[in-house]
């Protein structure tokens, strides 16, 4: 394998979060162009649109900052506890498919919780229960959960 390929396969997530990013940037641009030129119009309907549209690119562009950073502090925790050796290993049973079986995640996903309720000003705890959640299948508690550790760490450092 050559290395660019390896590269790829390494910053696969990195590469279509950056492309994805590139196509929003891209959106925002032409939507706060439109609203400009909906407002210079001399209708008044017109320039209501053109107001109500100006609304987009402001709140995309806040929504693109914030889960760039929660990506980032994300990625920045888990460089820690990989360091650490605190990072959740996964060793859990798959399904052929290659899901994670029900049953085993939530079996581990009791210890995570129990580690949370005992240090609940520890980001490491609220981290690795996320990870619980998500392998869980529970993705609306673990990116509650993983906001929880973020607040945390950032409090800490």
């Amino acid at each position: 394998m050559n290395a660019f390929a390896a590269g790829f396969r390494k910053n696969r997530t990195k590469i279509w979060v950056g492309a994805v990013t590139l196509l929003l940037v891209f959106y925002l641009v032409v939507s706060f162009q439109r609203s400009l030129l909906l407002l210079a119009d001399s209708n008044l309907t017109a320039k209501a649109i053109g107001a109500a549209y100006l609304v987009l690119p402001i709140v995309g562009a806040w929504a693109l900052i914030r889960e760039l950073m929660f990506g980032a502090r994300t990625e920045q925790m888990a460089k820690v506890l990989e360091a650490e050796g605190g990072l959740p290993v996964d060793d859990l049973p798959r399904t052929p498919g290659g899901r994670i079986v029900r049953a085993a995640a939530d079996a581990e996903f009791e210890k995570y919780r129990v580690e949370a309720e005992a240090a609940p000003d520890d980001w490491r705890s609220w981290f690795r229960l996320s990870c619980a959640y998500d392998a869980a299948g529970d993705r609306k508690r673990a990116r509650s959960s993983m906001r929880d550790a973020v607040k945390l760490f950032t409090a800490a450092s």
